[in-house]
């Protein structure tokens, strides 16, 4: 057996490098890269010989070839870094810290030219050649589109720092784009939450809007609508057949007004409303459905309360209240009164369409997007820290859903399964028309006119 060696260096081609040039390509076919060099504009200073395309043409390099730092993809792709270049019809890599410089500088306007973009794009194609963006059926057979508007936090670890006359006040890197604020099960000292839009049937991101902190939900809600309401126009779907599913943070009667009419299916956390006389003499009554947990066995007993006025302007709202007895522990959701726990689902489709179970069913189906959020922290982690400023922060996390999109486009394209239908519960059947009972009555008629005896039947005859 021979060996031979050599002191040359001959590295070899990043695995990820084919994908690249394959999404670049489908790109460039759309004139997507054209319009981003032309509607993306940034100016400032010492800006040299790079435009906004070097820089944008790296971090979609950085989201698809899944490298955890800048730093490695950098190594990985120096030998290439030309080739990679000419995919975008450039000739130059700017380096990590003319990038870190130009996120550091960019300007709202230039970021929200590329969120237009981004919509644009996925608007202009539709996932399948019949324009099939899934839907969910009710039980009068009518269809209905469905959407998840959720949040996502990422914490960020601080040191400790001393803190002494003599040494100036501390300076923190992430203090423009954290706050502190509620970081759930990661991590941290500050944090930074983002609101994001899932098509819940085609899996296709529609934005993504951060803010440090735990963020400014409701006007993040306002866009993420408007981003839905571009959706639905462009497929030419009726606003009365979408549907919102909210998380439980927007469960007050105040962010009602911000969903623009749309229905929408929310748990409720204005736990005053069970002081009102209405659903007081509701819960007094029995319930009108049991709905049992497929993997605890929990049984909840829903009542179904229409047209109850929620929130400061009196917006008529469907409530319904789950109950169940309480247990060992404390229940992390709704309000326990008398060893039993209330839960509130606020809501506005129509009781013949979606009985109560179906409302409370389809809320707690909201976690179907959670795997989708599992599966993009998996496949891109688009909450890792890129820039230290906001803009920055958000471009790249455009860019992010970006691809994530192009994926699903492109490998829908390679294997073009058709959407799949889950069936829930069986549509409501026909009702029947009336007839007879088994007691022998027949349906009602109209009765004869009155006679002078009212006692006596039309074919009796007077008394004598």
């Amino acid at each position: 057996m021979n060996i031979q060696t050599s002191a040359r260096s001959v590295p070899s081609i990043p695995d990820w490098f084919g994908e690249i040039t394959l999404i670049v390509s489908h790109l460039q076919h759309q004139g997507v890269l054209t319009d981003i060099s032309e509607q993306v504009r940034f100016a400032r200073r010492r800006f040299g010989r790079y435009e906004v395309i070097d820089f944008l043409a790296v971090l979609f390099g950085y989201a698809i070839s899944g490298e955890r730092t800048l730093e490695g993809f950098y190594e990985r792709l120096q030998p290439w870094e030309s080739a990679f270049m000419a995919l975008f019809g450039r000739d130059r890599k700017p380096s990590r810290a003319t990038l870190s410089r130009f996120l550091a500088a960019l300007d709202q306007t230039a970021v929200e030219a590329l969120r237009t973009l981004f919509l644009e794009d996925l608007l202009a194609r539709s996932l399948e050649k019949e324009e099939q963006t899934g839907g969910l059926t009710d039980r009068t057979g009518t269809q209905w589109l469905v959407f998840d508007v959720d949040g996502t936090r990422e914490a960020a670890r601080q040191r400790a720092l001393p803190q002494t006359p003599d040494r100036p006040a501390a300076q923190r890197r992430l203090r423009p784009l954290c706050a502190p604020g509620y970081t759930g099960r990661k991590r941290g000292e500050v944090v930074r939450t983002r609101t994001t839009v899932l098509q819940a049937h085609t899996h296709q991101w529609l934005g993504t809007y951060g803010n440090p902190g735990n963020g400014e939900y409701r006007a993040e809600l306002r866009r993420a609508v408007a981003a839905i309401q571009s959706y639905l126009k462009a497929y030419q779907h009726p606003d009365a057949c979408t549907l919102l599913r909210l998380d439980g943070q927007y469960g007050t009667g105040a962010v009602l007004a911000d969903l623009a009419g749309l229905p929408f299916v929310m748990r409720g956390r204005d736990y005053q409303i069970l002081k009102r006389t209405e659903i007081q003499a509701r819960l007094k009554l029995p319930p009108d459905q049991h709905l049992t947990h497929p993997e605890s066995g929990m049984v909840r007993a829903l009542y179904d309360c229409p047209d109850v006025p929620v929130g400061p302007d009196g917006v008529q709202c469907r409530v319904v209240v789950a109950t169940h007895p309480a247990g060992e522990k404390k229940s992390p959701v709704g309000v326990t009164r008398s060893g039993v726990v209330y839960k509130l689902f606020f809501s506005r489709l129509p009781q013949q369409a979606f009985t109560a179970s179906d409302v409370v069913a389809l809320y707690l189906h909201r976690g179907a997007s959670a795997p989708a959020l599992a599966d993009e922290d998996q496949e891109q982690d688009p909450d890792r820290w890129v820039s230290q400023t906001a803009t920055g922060q958000e471009a790249w996390q455009l860019i992010s859903q970006w691809v994530w999109n192009l994926r699903l486009e492109l490998g829908h394209q390679l294997h073009p399964d058709p959407v799949r239908t889950t069936e829930f519960a069986p549509a409501a059947p026909p009702v029947p028309a009336p007839t007879a009972p088994c007691s022998g009555y027949a349906p009602p008629q109209v009765g004869l006119r009155r006679t002078r005896w009212p006692l006596f039947g039309a074919r009796l005859c007077p008394p004598a």
